[in-house]
């Protein structure tokens, strides 16, 4: 049965407009929004809500669910359904995510869009399978080989777990790349009041379809029929295009050349400056009482949460503090981290791991203030007033 995008089938699906909702459950009301029309998991704590959620009711607005027999076969599944046209998503924690870095690769090589949804857990390996961390954040950008760029959602609110999953399909078919929400196990069982948003509201992009006559058409060059354009228009499998789709090196046709130099560069400078070139669209921030601040958290997803009441408490204590909060952290907002650098004497870096972030904002402060690392393992979120102490307020 071919699906049919109806927002309001789905809405009606979907239910009130304000609700009381899972930040996982909020990940599938925001890709059933964007269109999302296959979904293949596999099981894994704390991200099961999203599989089950999407068992119930993708069916039911006209969509494909399927649980795969492990994580791996789950991101190739999606990779698939793409191809056939498919806005698709898979969700994951952990070791699920470790195992789909070489799929995740090939869907960069191939210029596939989907989603994977990471609801992070602690590590490495099992770990703690029902407590959050933030742990995969290197792995997002870094943990598949090669020369690549990524693109990557941290929600702190399960607000955002829903608006952030519908970004991630539009950043998707905008750019043709696999998008990330790195949420965690805290916010993904965190439940808080959510607002669907109107129709009206959605500004949905799908990715566009090829139209070039076939006998004309080449598959991975800069679009013909768009001027300036780093992503190919996509020629959906069963409208007629003979398009070769490889992980190998390919030329512009899609068939192997993995002993050309020339051809790898240029496929390679392409498939990354489709998103660097784009840099400064890619910048998702949010800005708390930063223009008088001496110092600064920079942080994100869950961390964000104490880091903002430690920020007012020790305001109230006539400390001039401020918060920079990263919605988008891959692409990685350089520019305005180099800014900030210059405007406060110290940055402060919360983070549910031993420090990934913390590296990259360090780099971009390049020595024009103290970055300092507020670290926390274990599953716990941090408290404000662990936080106050690198404030020096007691």
């Amino acid at each position: 049965m071919k699906f049919i995008y109806d927002p309001i089938k789905i809405r009606d699906v979907l239910g009130n407009k304000i609700q009381f909702l899972l930040g996982d459950m909020a990940c599938v009301y925001g890709g059933l929004l964007a269109g999302v029309s296959f979904f293949g998991g596999y099981p894994i704590t704390p991200a099961s809500e999203v599989s089950e959620g999407m068992a119930r009711l993708l069916p039911r607005v006209g969509g494909t669910y399927i649980q795969m027999e492990d994580e791996i076969g789950s991101i190739a599944a999606i990779i698939g359904a793409s191809w056939g046209g498919a806005k698709s998503m898979t969700a994951t924690s952990g070791p699920g995510f470790s195992l789909m870095m070489e799929n995740y690769g090939y869907a960069i090589m191939t210029e596939t869009p989907c989603v994977i949804v990471n609801v992070q857990r602690t590590g490495p390996s099992t770990g703690q399978p029902t407590l959050g961390a933030q742990g995969d954040m290197m792995q997002a950008r870094y943990g598949t080989h090669g020369d690549l760029e990524a693109i990557a959602l941290a929600p702190s609110t399960v607000q955002e777990c829903l608006d952030f999953t519908i970004e991630g399909f539009n950043l998707s078919e905008k750019y043709r790349n696999p998008v990330c929400i790195m949420t965690d196990g805290e916010v993904g069982h965190l439940r808080e009041r959510i607002v669907i948003p109107d129709e009206k509201d959605l500004n949905l992009i799908n990715r566009v379809q090829a139209t070039i006559p076939k006998n004309k058409f080449i598959p991975f060059t800069d679009s013909q029929t768009r001027k300036n354009c780093k992503v190919p228009d996509f020629p959906t499998f069963g409208t007629g295009y003979r398009t070769y789709v490889t992980g190998l090196t390919h030329n512009e046709k899609g068939f192997p050349a993995t002993d050309k130099q020339k051809d790898h560069e240029k496929l390679v400078n392409r498939i990354t400056t489709k998103i660097t070139d784009d840099a400064d669209n890619l910048v998702m921030v949010e800005k708390l009482k930063l223009d008088d601040a001496d110092i600064a958290f920079v942080t994100y997803g869950a961390s964000a949460r104490p880091a903002e009441t430690a920020m007012d408490i020790a305001r109230s204590h006539g400390k001039k503090v401020g918060l920079l909060r990263l919605q988008i952290v891959w692409p990685f907002p350089e520019k305005i981290v180099s800014k900030l650098a210059k405007q406060v004497d110290k940055i402060i870096v919360p983070e549910m791991n031993l420090g990934q972030i913390y590296h990259p904002i360090k780099e971009a402060a390049c020595g024009n203030c103290e970055v300092e690392l507020a670290p926390k393992i274990g599953g716990e979120m941090h408290l404000p007033s662990e936080l106050l102490k690198y404030l020096g307020v007691k």
